[in-house]
């Protein structure tokens, strides 16, 4: 390239350089930007990509933090094109050179011999400078590589601290992975800015290695370091504790030697994970297969003259009263806000977890909503358990496994037993008492649920309490079995509970309002517990619970809400399998 071709205000090109009167000296972003509005003017563009990248970097730089007014001197910018490239040198040689690596390793100084000489200072002392400026490697990174070329942003940013573990990430992309899968990781991916990063553990430029003395994540500097964050001089935060040292935030679950818990932990969740769904969606399949075939050959259950029973068949049968109605239906509500707000963080690689968490107003009011639901959820859990406890308590008549109880006995498995030989035309239909044993298991599955995830959520919402007494590797099982308990709950909830309550044939079409009236028509109630209808019959205590059946306008509504709740549910349960297969 001539030099007139930027200095276009020379006329003569003689040793004096006659210049035009009041021409403006040339600027680099000026010059590209003529050339290339030429060369696609003149359709040549396809010819010079190499021009086209030199735009778009202009592009970048015009929005990066050096393009704005120095404060020494207002009149240019922090870093001009010529600071970096030099103005009649241009030194950035073609890719896969050694000319090109050789400029590789002059970036440090390039960036730090003008400007920035303490970070350069740092950055000699550290893993990546003695790689580069040491031992020659060309392949350790440089200020480009974390900073970007042209466009460099404030540091102090939201965007470049939401973007800064992904630089990391391009080198790093093991330690990328699992830091996704903490706390930390899943809020940042959502959009949190102001939580732990790569940075704030392992320092920005004087980056050391985990076994050097003065690393930051060295275990000797680890309190120290977290407690850059966790102190109590920041609002809502409490005083690292011991615990917080060990903790692992690069843990996989593959590696027994270095994490032997999180890999115990791992497998027992597969496991358990593999047998609840293998064995629940195979019982729900074969229970779809058997009532449609015995409705699709005409089968019902047996006519009984009610009316000679003294029994007015216009009556409702009375299964719940009005406070366990009013406790599922909170209960269902507060799952499912914490379903939606644990599958947001849960999967927050996910595509629709960071609409999720602006939808909500961010990541921070997503963790308060999800706390203010687990706490209701947990308060019912406990008025409902000490209700009960207390009751059973003071009536000495109860039988702990009779047929009134929730506890299993020996004729749920005999039932169990019996449902699989029906499904398969072995045998009748066992007949149910007050409570059948897939309703058994669906409300104790509710009391594992509660201390598996109740307890590991309660962990990680007060770390600074349980790093106190336990170590640190609790917090990464906590983490794991209260994300993949809760996805076992979820899942479970809103296909096979579903399934059994609302979507086998006997029950079709949605929702069975039981839940929500408390009664059931008596052929409902007949068909589905027989075992009970008889004894209460035979008793004479059938009477008792008989009542007028739920008004048009109350049965409509009961009808409605179901449906709002399954959709719900299932729009939830899509949801999570989008976030299982994508995030």
């Amino acid at each position: 390239m001539q030099c007139v071709a930027c200095h276009t205000e020379i006329t003569d090109s003689q040793a004096r350089h006659q210049k035009k009167t009041g021409a403006e000296r040339p600027t680099c972003i000026g010059c590209h930007e003529t050339l290339w509005k030429d060369a696609q003017a003149g359709g040549a563009a396809a010819q010079k990509p190499r021009l086209g990248v030199v735009v778009q970097n202009i592009e970048a730089y015009k929005n990066s933090f050096h393009a704005r007014p120095s404060e020494d001197e207002p009149g240019r910018p922090m870093a001009a094109c010529e600071d970096c490239h030099t103005s009649h040198d241009f030194n950035v040689p073609a890719d896969v050179s050694q000319r090109r690596s050789d400029w590789h390793a002059t970036v440090p100084e390039t960036c730090g011999g003008a400007c920035h000489e303490d970070q350069l200072e740092s950055y000699a002392e550290s893993a990546h400078g003695q790689k580069v400026l040491d031992e020659g490697d060309t392949k350790g990174a440089v200020c480009a590589d974390c900073h970007s070329a042209h466009s460099v942003l404030n540091t102090s940013s939201e965007k470049f601290k939401l973007a800064a573990v992904n630089t990391c990430g391009g080198c790093h992309d093991g330690k990328l992975a699992s830091y996704a899968d903490t706390y930390h990781g899943q809020v940042n991916r959502l959009g949190y800015a102001h939580t732990a990063k790569c940075a704030d553990c392992h320092g920005s430029h004087r980056i050391l290695g985990v076994a050097h003395p003065k690393s930051m994540v060295h275990p000797n500097n680890r309190m120290k370091t977290c407690m850059q964050c966790h102190s109590d001089k920041k609002p809502g935060m409490r005083d690292a504790t011991p615990g917080f040292a060990s903790f692992a935030p690069h843990a996989t679950t593959n590696d027994f030697a270095k994490y032997p818990q999180m890999y115990v932990a791992s497998k027992f969740m597969i496991g358990l994970l593999i047998f609840v769904f293998a064995f629940f969606w195979a019982h729900s399949g074969l229970w779809y297969y058997r009532e449609w075939k015995d409705r699709k050959q005409g089968k019902t259950i047996p006519h009984i003259d009610l009316a000679a029973l003294g029994i007015d068949p216009r009556k409702h049968f009375r299964r719940f009263t009005w406070g366990w109605r009013v406790a599922h239906l909170l209960f269902a509500l507060a799952t499912m806000t914490l379903v939606l707000t644990g599958s947001t963080a849960l999967f927050a690689e996910s595509p629709w977890a960071p609409k999720v968490a602006d939808m909500v107003g961010g990541p921070k009011i997503l963790a308060l909503v999800h706390r203010v639901a687990a706490s209701l959820f947990i308060t019912i859990f406990l008025i409902h358990f000490i209700y009960v406890m207390q009751k059973l308590l003071r009536d000495r008549s109860f039988r702990w496994f009779g047929p009134d109880s929730l506890l299993p006995n020996w004729k749920d498995f005999a039932d169990c037993w019996g449902m699989f030989k029906w499904f398969f035309g072995k045998g009748p239909r066992p007949e149910f008492e007050r409570w059948a044993y897939y309703e058994k298991f669906d409300y104790w599955a509710v009391f594992w649920g509660v201390n598996v995830i109740g307890w590991s959520g309660l962990m990680l919402a007060f770390p600074h309490i349980t790093a106190n007494y336990l170590p640190g590797w609790v917090f990464n099982v906590a983490t794991l079995v209260h994300g993949e308990e809760a996805f076992l709950a979820a899942v479970f909830l809103f296909t096979v509970h579903f399934f059994n309550n609302h979507f086998r044939p006997d029950k079709l079409p949605p929702p069975d309002v039981v839940m929500f009236t408390g009664t059931q028509s008596l052929d409902e109630f007949r068909h589905d517990h027989p075992a009970h209808f008889k004894r209460m019959v035979a008793a004479g205590e059938i009477q008792k619970y008989l009542i007028d059946r739920p008004s048009r306008p109350f049965h409509i509504g009961s009808v409605v809400l179901g449906l709002v709740l399954i959709g719900i549910g299932l729009g939830l349960l899509l949801l999570v399998g989008v976030g299982f297969f994508t995030g």
